[in-house]
């Protein structure tokens, strides 16, 4: 009887060292988490005394990441990353966690858009100063592919083997795994170092849009309604409300479509198509940002949504 009941209690204590260590019986599926919503510069923004960095409390200001977005694939038990930001080493810990089954912080690819500072320069922490990672895979266009190589201290990256680039083509599907599928495609911003692409992301049964940074969506050889019409979530660029938040700069330099403006542009859209979606690279002035002020209330009662972070959605 002894005996029996020390078996059972090993049984017990190994059963419960699984569970913490995150090997769930039940497989969730494939899920989107939303790791940041913030433009590239973050919030609060350097050198911003406005009250719109000042009053933020401390719980606030560490929810203001940047925008990246986390792909948990419970099948092949990997976890993905859209976008390297300044703040990708607290993103990562937060993806592994919700992962439920990482027994490391690493992501096990990386996906990128274009080679402004919030959607790369995370890839320093993988280098010898950091945790001089190896090999992982980094997915980029060609155009960023050669950026990277040929540039330091990204070229130091390559050559050291902490990344491994593999290089996507526009609009053509990339199988990651059989629950996990991208496709990039080109759209208009400001190309200083590399293209800019957006991306839509294929799980095993909903797809999504992802367009963090674009000039003017007039600009775009695409429609943007018809393009979120073939999907079931839109992550789409959100920098500024109006074009009155920002007085300091030459509003014509750095072009994003107003949040004002896509709504016009969805007015006479269904319900149905407003609600697939979320705002999403919020600047640090954009009202947006705070849930008490009178835009984002409109925002919601015209049925669009703001992205939030730490939300997730299932792609199953």
């Amino acid at each position: 009887m002894r005996k029996r009941s020390y078996y059972l209690s090993v049984i017990i204590f190994l059963f419960t060292l699984l569970l913490c260590n995150g090997q769930s019986i039940e497989t969730p599926g494939t899920r989107l988490v939303i790791l940041g919503t913030c433009q590239d510069a973050g919030s609060p923004h350097i050198d911003c005394s406005k009250n719109c960095c000042i009053n933020l409390s401390i719980e606030e200001k560490e929810k203001r990441k940047v925008v990246s977005l986390g792909i948990i694939d419970d099948k092949s038990r990997k976890t993905y990353l859209f976008e390297a930001t300044p703040d990708m080493t607290s993103q990562l810990a937060s993806l592994s966690d919700m992962s439920g089954f990482k027994t490391n912080m690493l992501p096990d690819a990386i996906f990128l858009t274009h080679a402004h500072i919030g959607h790369y320069t995370g890839l320093m922490y993988l280098g010898k100063e950091a945790k001089n990672s190896k090999e992982i895979p980094v997915y980029t266009m060609p155009g960023m592919k050669t950026f990277l190589q040929d540039n330091g201290p990204w070229s130091q990256l390559v050559s050291d083997k902490n990344i491994a680039l593999n290089k996507l083509l526009h609009n053509q599907e990339t199988t990651i795994s059989n629950d996990f599928k991208v496709i990039p495609f080109l759209v208009p911003h400001r190309d200083e170092y590399s293209e800019t692409v957006g991306y839509k992301i294929i799980g095993p049964g909903k797809s999504v849009l992802f367009i963090p940074d674009i000039d003017k969506w007039g600009k775009w050889s695409r429609d943007i309604i018809e393009e979120i019409k073939k999907v079931d979530l839109a992550f789409i660029d959100a920098t500024f409300y109006s074009a009155s938040e920002i007085g300091y700069r030459d509003i014509s330099l750095i072009p994003h479509p107003f949040v004002i403006e896509t709504i016009e542009k969805f007015k006479d859209q269904s319900l149905s198509l407003r609600n697939k979606i979320y705002f999403i690279h919020l600047n640090h002035t954009n009202p947006l940002l705070n849930k008490t002020s009178k835009e984002y209330m409109e925002v919601i009662q015209n049925g669009f949504n703001v992205a939030e972070i730490y939300s997730v959605f299932s792609l199953d």
